[in-house]
């Protein structure tokens, strides 16, 4: 009985670990999908907007439109420029939207930061070397020469912290993309571990 139990037991907890994944992700993408596609009000003279999916897609297309426009053509950057800069310049508001703007930028559009990854050595002796992405290629403007500023994300968390550095104490990771690395960084190097022992597997 104690061997049946346990096998049951251990049978349960695969099952969970093999779901929870699945589980997880398709509640968080019905929790998107149901939340924006209420963000269009109802209207009792327009019954075709209360069907499941109508929202989402005109809110999808309205963000694309408003992209497509407020980047290519004069009169729609000028508009978004000129919000931007009213947003900017407004006591209290300007903190908020300031640092939205800059965190959504980080990872996003032409601008985005994290797209430089790099190895630091954040101890000699022994050897101790942490993936980052660097932010800042010169610090003298805040008085540090020869020094950088690099970002480094926690594992298992949407969090990170801003370590300044010598320049000396980091390298660029070649052997990894932005995206390898952010994945190798928040999944506590198990992720890239993984593909290898796969890839290795595949080879036999």
């Amino acid at each position: 009985m104690r061997r049946l139990a346990a096998i049951l037991f251990r049978s349960f907890l695969q099952g969970l670990l093999l779901l929870s994944p699945i589980a997880i992700t398709g509640y968080v993408l019905y929790s998107v999908f149901t939340g924006i596609d209420n963000l269009i009000p109802n209207m009792e003279w327009l019954p075709f907007l209360h069907t499941r999916g109508v929202g989402f897609m005109i809110i999808i297309a309205a963000v694309t439109i408003i992209g497509y426009f407020g980047t290519r053509f004069f009169i729609g950057k000028w508009l978004f420029d000129t919000f931007a800069y009213l947003m900017e310049h407004t006591p209290g508001v300007k903190f908020i939207y300031s640092s939205v703007r800059d965190v959504i930028t980080s990872f996003v559009g032409d601008k985005k930061r994290f797209n430089k990854p790099v190895w630091v050595c954040v101890n000699l002796n022994p050897e101790i070397w942490r993936i980052g992405f660097m932010t800042q290629r010169d610090m003298t403007f805040l008085g540090m020469e020869d020094k950088v500023a690099v970002y480094m994300p926690h594992a298992y968390a949407i969090s990170g912290w801003v370590i300044v550095i010598e320049s000396k104490n980091v390298r660029p990771a070649k052997e990894m993309t932005a995206g390898e690395a952010m994945k190798f960084a928040v999944s506590g190097g198990v992720t890239t571990v993984e593909e290898q022992e796969i890839n290795a597997k595949d080879q036999l």
